[in-house]
């Protein structure tokens, strides 16, 4: 796409000082130019944006796909940088926003990219202005929409583990570990697992005195200690498998599973062993759903309402929050290793 704008600016001899009058006559043309051979997909996505579809935006969408506004290989961090090192201003914002919507695979990715711009922008300390112009509102309802869908769905379905990820399997390994070994991702998952961890959060958490700092928050939260709940309930034991696990993805022995756009932990669980068959194989994301339950279950819970207790505070949501984690977290068909799928229950 970045080669084809460039040509097409260059051919056209388009500038930015050209009135919107002006450039949106080559708004058909470029579309079609930039569309065709685009895959279904994308195609799809594109069509079901209806904010493209505003008249009035109509010529503003349109040349900020000429603006060659995202170059090629530019992280959103960069962009944020960029955004405000250059000063640019709204209509340039919205026009980068746009872009990165429409190189997006679908609306959930395109939300989570403007949500991390947003994230970016906000650490940079940009005029709330600029941050407002990432807002599109129906990509917000489109993404939400979506995501409801398949919480929907999965809790409908439950979520199916192999043996090898059973709670007996994951313990037994962890209980192995030696940390003056290199660690490999068998051990990166497991650690995932034990502490519920999110990738982005894998550099940053610690235990300390009973408690968990360093994990992912809500915009303007403080880090607050979290209580420490885990499939490892010795909390030396466990700080040192994370410190183990962190070290190595400093000293790169690891990558970071929480770099954006990285597939490191997702390629290792599709490995054929690990798919729980004829059922899905398990994502990142995956594991700390696993974790929570497994913390839940170690602690032996009384009932419903005490196992919900024990995930939430695996999961280190905050004690405010008084929903129940059981309709996107623990939405797993419990069972012992080596028990049959069909005997699984949900947890």
């Amino acid at each position: 796409m970045s080669a084809i704008t460039t040509k097409f600016v260059t051919d056209h001899k388009l500038t930015n000082e050209m009135s919107l009058e002006k450039l949106s006559q080559y708004a058909s043309e470029i579309l079609e130019l930039l569309t065709t051979g685009v895959p279904k997909r994308i195609g799809r996505y594109i069509s079901q944006v209806p904010v493209l579809e505003e008249l009035e935006l109509e010529a503003e969408v349109n040349i900020s796909i000429v603006y060659e506004n995202v170059p090629e290989g530019e992280t959103i961090r960069e962009t944020a940088q960029r955004i405000i090192r250059d000063n640019l201003s709204e209509r340039d914002v919205r026009a980068i926003s746009r872009t990165l919507i429409e190189t997006a695979s679908d609306p959930v990715v395109a939300s989570s990219r403007l949500s991390r711009l947003r994230r970016e922008l906000r650490t940079l300390n940009a005029p709330e202005k600029i941050i407002s112009a990432t807002k599109i509102l129906e990509i917000t309802r489109a993404s939400n929409k979506i995501q409801q869908e398949r919480t929907e769905q999965r809790k409908n379905e439950g979520l199916h583990y192999p043996d090898h990820f059973s709670l007996e399997s994951v313990k037994e390994r962890l209980d192995l570990y030696v940390v003056s070994n290199t660690p490999d991702k068998q051990a990166l998952a497991d650690v995932m697992i034990m502490l519920c961890i999110r990738p982005a959060e894998i550099k940053n958490l610690r235990i300390v005195n009973g408690g968990v700092t360093g994990y992912a928050k809500n915009r303007g939260q403080q880090d607050i200690p979290r209580v420490f709940r885990s499939l490892e309930k010795n909390e030396e034991r466990a700080r040192q498998l994370l410190t183990w696990i962190q070290e190595a993805i400093v000293s790169r022995q690891l990558k970071d599973p929480g770099k954006p756009g990285s597939t490191y932990l997702s390629a290792f669980l599709k490995k054929d062993e690990f798919i729980p068959k004829p059922y899905e194989p398990l994502l990142p994301s995956s594991l700390r759903k696993l974790g929570a339950v497994f913390a839940s279950v170690v602690y032996g819970p009384k009932n419903p309402s005490k196992a919900n207790t024990y995930a939430n505070e695996a999961l280190r949501h905050s004690p405010d929050n008084h929903a129940s984690p059981s309709d996107r977290y623990t939405i797993v068909n419990f069972r012992r290793r080596g028990q049959p799928y069909d005997q699984a229950k949900p947890f």
